[in-house]
Order: C-alpha cells, then sequence, then structure tokens
C-alpha cells in the first residue's frame, strides 16, 4: 500500500479510502482513478478485497473499547470510520466505554465472546503509550491513537510531526520568519510532537529557533488568549501564530482583535484539530486535520487483514494530517 501511495502521489490513507470504496465522498474522481492504476501497475491485490463480498465475516462482531467517548468527539469520529469499514466486510462494532479499567475490559470481552468475537480496537482519547490488560491482550487487538512501548501490537496514530511541520512551513512559504507557536500541555505527545514538526520546518529554512515564540498551553481558549498577550509584549512580536489546537487558536483570534490587529493582514494564525467550528471563525481558521475517521476506517483495515492472515507482522501506521487552508493566514 506504501507502493502505490508512493506512485500515485497520495497519501496511505487515500489508498486505504480508494481500495477499500469509501472514497467516493472525500477524493476526486480524478484521484481515485490514478490509485487505482498505480495499484493496477503494481499488481497489488488489496487483502480485505481477497475476502470477497464479505461473508466469511458475516454474524461476526468487531469489539471497540475507548477509555473515553463524550469529552471531545475524536472517537466517536473514529467510531464511524471503524463502523463503516466493518460494515463492509459483513461484521457489527460494539463499544465500551471503560477508563483504561482492566475489569471492566475484561467484562467486556466477556459479554463480545458470546458474540462471535473477531478481534478489538482498543482506542484512547489523547495519543499515548498504553499498558495493555492482560484480557485485551489474549484477543486479536489493534491499537488506535496509541501505542505499546515495545510495538509488539499493531498500531494507528496520527503524524503529528508532519503536521506541525506543514503548518509551519504553510507560514513560511507565506513569508513570515518571527512565527510563534502556542503549545498544548507539554507532557503530552500531541504537543511534544507538534512542537517538533515546527522545529524541523524552521531548521530547514534555516530560521533560528527563539525559545521566546515557544509559550506553554493547555488546549484551553484561555491560554490562546493569554499567551498572544505575552506575545504582543515582546520588542519583535510575532508575524504568525500557530496554535497547537484550534481552541486555543479561538483565544488567539480573540486578543488580536480585542488588540486591533488585522487577521491575516498584520498577523496569521493557523490552528491544529479541524474541529467543526473552525470554518465558522472570523476570519475562518487555516488548520491541520486531525484525521479520526481516516484513522478508524485504517484500525479496522489492520484487524480485518490479521483476522484472514494472523501471522501478519505488528505495522504501526501514521495516518496524514492534511493542512486546511481558509483565511486566517496570509503573506506578510
Amino acid at each position: 500500500m506504501t507502493d502505490v501511495a508512493a506512485l500515485a502521489g497520495v497519501s496511505q490513507t487515500t489508498v486505504s479510502l480508494v481500495l477499500n470504496g469509501i472514497a467516493e465522498a472525500r477524493v476526486s474522481d480524478e484521484t481515485i482513478t490514478r490509485v487505482k492504476k498505480a495499484a493496477k501497475s503494481l499488481g497489488y491485490v488489496h487483502a480485505v478485497r481477497r475476502a470477497g463480498n464479505g461473508a466469511r465475516h458475516d454474524n461476526g462482531v468487531i469489539g471497540f473499547l475507548v477509555d473515553e467517548i463524550s469529552t471531545d468527539p475524536w472517537m466517536a469520529i473514529a467510531l464511524d470510520g471503524l463502523r463503516e469499514k466493518a460494515a463492509a466486510t459483513g461484521l457489527d462494532i460494539m463499544t465500551f466505554v471503560t477508563s483504561g479499567d482492566a475489569e471492566a475490559e475484561a467484562t467486556a470481552i466477556r459479554t463480545l465472546g458470546k458474540l462471535n468475537l473477531k478481534g478489538l480496537v482498543y482506542g484512547t482519547i489523547q495519543t499515548r503509550a498504553v499498558t495493555l490488560s492482560n484480557a485485551v491482550m489474549g484477543q486479536q487487538t489493534v491499537l488506535l491513537n496509541c501505542y505499546l512501548a515495545d510495538r509488539s501490537v499493531p498500531s494507528v496514530t496520527p503524524g503529528e510531526v508532519v503536521g506541525g511541520r506543514s503548518a509551519t512551513q504553510h507560514l513560511i512559504d507565506l513569508g513570515h520568519r518571527r512565527i510563534a507557536i502556542i503549545q498544548g500541555e507539554e507532557w503530552m505527545d500531541a504537543s511534544k510532537d507538534r512542537l517538533k514538526g515546527y522545529r524541523q520546518a524552521l531548521a530547514a529554512a534555516d530560521l533560528g529557533f527563539d525559545e521566546r515564540l515557544v509559550r506553554p498551553g493547555n488546549w484551553e481558549p484561555s491560554a490562546g488568549y493569554t499567551q498572544t498577550q505575552e506575545l504582543f509584549k515582546l520588542s519583535e512580536p510575532p508575524t504568525a501564530i500557530f496554535c497547537s489546537n484550534d481552541l486555543m487558536a479561538l483565544g488567539c483570534l480573540e486578543a488580536l482583535k480585542e488588540m486591533g490587529k488585522s487577521i491575516p493582514g498584520d498577523v496569521s494564525v493557523v490552528g491544529y484539530d479541524d474541529r467543526e467550528i473552525a470554518q465558522f471563525t472570523h476570519p475562518p481558521l487555516t488548520t491541520v486535520l486531525l484525521p479520526h475517521f481516516e484513522m478508524g476506517v485504517m484500525a479496522a483495515e489492520l484487524l480485518l487483514e490479521r483476522i484472514d492472515q494472523p501471522g501478519l507482522q505488528p505495522a504501526q501506521l501514521k495516518s496524514e494530517c492534511p493542512l486546511v487552508v481558509r483565511a486566517s493566514s496570509g503573506k506578510v
């Protein structure tokens, strides 16, 4: 699949959507044709497609164990992708919110075992390393938005470093040289990786790293608001601000407006996540898509492949985080 993506000039996520027949609403006809042509030229036959119409999986169930599903939309979006892919192969999804509790996980798996359990997708609302209970380790399992430290179980996580780099590179391409970043909580994988991508983009453009332009945050609008005010106390304030999520970008936009700054005339702003609200800010927010729907599809695909071929090596997949350009970013 990686070879097909390289030949077609698209992401592995796009290849997955096209070859699973669920790309029509998200991918152009020209891209679909290009992916199929690349797959044919390489002789690539999709493993799940070899299962035919899904009859071999009929009446089976995939368990979706998740630590949290209500505080943020991410696992609900991933569930949509997981369910869409599973339904195409005749499988149902049953979801259990277990809060990472081993006893709750064991109870869920016992319930699933009465329903012809085929395997588990184990998801977390925050991208992080996990320790799996014995009950989960005893099943065919794929990790979603999390991973084991020893990488012994297949996983699907977002490509956060590339996402942070693409957001920063976008601002560099617009001519910005003083680019600030407002981080999330520093101990979290997402915050560390987005900062790493930011630093990589600066280094590739021969722009010096200025610690004064790196501000601590907490994912909330209040942090974006407060840290934007702090940035404009500098003798050389930034001309662009990369906020590590859309909620902090909302606070950033509000602070800039209160200071009388034009967006993007005086300051460009880029967020991260592509929450629904991002398209309704004034101006609409340039951001990076956190691809949880595609990750759900990829997790289902990995699990189905392992059901068909139990001896496969535990793949560790990164899903592309594409840039979504709107009106909050512009040239210097």
